[in-house]
């Protein structure tokens, strides 16, 4: 039987907790979020920043404006050690913030989305305007994915939908036993 997979994303409904803004290369230039989101491991040079745009509680995981997920070193420790050839994490400064912080970067791109099984599916269409997206993911509510596709891969980013961030069940319970704050899972 395969595993079950879960979409990670911030807990936007955690009272008293910050929120980050934008982030930036080492030359203060807003990093694009699709490089962030290809799947690809980047090669920067110099450390990222992020600013926080409302202040509040810091989290061990949370999003940057676009999905890009911002981690304390100790969930970056534990997904090193779970799923070392799925992540790159890059070093990311936050304004007073003592605490180590990096960006999670998930290596894996998969195309697993299930369409039938999705609440969901739009596809930009030719009215839309945008013939350079026809026929890709407009929208999709109620994600599910088809765990066979996965190959057995424990951290993942959708193909045609990369800012969903998938996790295996097996790393969903790792990072929960770790009392990491900010994270919400969603089965897929």
């Amino acid at each position: 039987m395969p595993t079950r997979y879960f979409q990670l994303t911030d807990d936007m409904y955690l009272p008293n907790r910050w929120e980050l803004g934008t982030l930036d290369g080492p030359d203060g230039v807003p990093v694009q979020p699709a490089l962030l989101r290809s799947g690809t491991p980047l090669s920067l040079k110099g450390r990222l920043k992020v600013a926080i745009e409302e202040p509040g509680g810091p989290l061990d995981f949370t999003h940057a404006p676009y999905s890009i997920p911002i981690v304390h070193v100790r969930v970056a420790s534990l997904l090193t050690e779970q799923s070392p050839d799925e992540v790159q994490f890059l070093p990311v400064d936050i304004p007073s913030q003592p605490d180590q912080y990096l960006v999670l970067n998930a290596l894996r791109l998969i195309r697993c989305i299930d369409d039938a099984r999705s609440s969901e599916v739009r596809y930009w269409e030719p009215e839309d305007g945008m013939p350079e997206k026809l026929g890709t993911y407009f929208s999709i509510a109620g994600l599910r994915i088809d765990p066979t596709k996965a190959g057995g891969a424990r951290m993942f980013r959708t193909w045609g939908w990369p800012g969903a961030l998938i996790v295996s069940e097996d790393l969903k319970q790792a990072l929960e036993q770790s009392g990491a704050t900010g994270m919400k899972f969603t089965p897929v």
